[in-house]
């Protein structure tokens, strides 16, 4: 892959880095559960078509297209003054990866990648990471609704190579708008059926 492939380039900042060996955000939302502190990394490793080393979905089948997770910390930024709640912790949401300066959101569906000096680390965004309802317990009450279309992205690795904190590149198949990155995306609302149409004007 060529920069003629991804023409479009943003001078990022990784703010937060995680790779949790286990599932914390399971089952019923649990207070105690929440409230635990949140791990972090310096730097982790990607691996093509496995996902980051030491993460719970590394390596397996049913996450390979979806195994690396990416946010934008302005999402948490716009939902914490939304809410009227102090600044979250940027890893609190538990995405493998969050980006300071990027619309990730628009990221959904395309080819992406990141240079942090340690070799170049190309990733296919594919499916909105959704919100869960534990939101509302580590971050504040209303973050599950509040995060929708802004929860993140999440990714197939297509390359190995290392991601750590501090400033980066990310160059992308679309132009980015930095400015968008903390406002969410919401589904385009379905037309009506020609059913429905015909049922209106029969009653007008």
């Amino acid at each position: 892959m060529t920069d003629d492939d991804l023409p479009y380039r943003c001078d990022v900042e990784v703010v937060g880095l995680l790779a949790s060996p286990a599932h914390r955000y399971d089952g019923r939302p649990d207070a105690e559960v929440a409230a635990r502190p949140v791990e972090s990394q310096d730097r982790i490793e990607v691996r093509a078509g496995l996902g980051v080393v030491g993460d719970r979905y590394f390596g397996r089948p049913a996450h390979r297209d979806a195994s690396v997770t990416v946010l934008a910390v302005e999402a948490l930024e716009a939902l914490a003054q939304e809410l009227g709640n102090q600044p979250f912790d940027p890893l609190a949401a538990r995405r493998n990866v969050v980006l300071r300066g990027a619309e990730v959101e628009a990221l959904r569906g395309q080819l992406f990648s990141l240079d942090c000096g340690e070799g170049v680390v190309v990733l296919a965004g594919g499916r909105p990471a959704h919100p869960c309802a534990w939101m509302d317990l580590v971050l504040a009450p209303g973050a599950h609704r509040g995060l929708r279309g802004r929860g993140g992205v999440r990714c197939a690795p297509r390359t190995d190579g290392i991601l750590r904190l501090g400033a980066a590149v990310l160059r992308s198949a679309v132009p980015l708008d930095p400015a968008q990155a903390g406002a969410a995306v919401r589904p385009a609302p379905r037309p009506p059926t020609g059913r429905g149409l015909g049922q209106r004007s029969a009653s007008v």
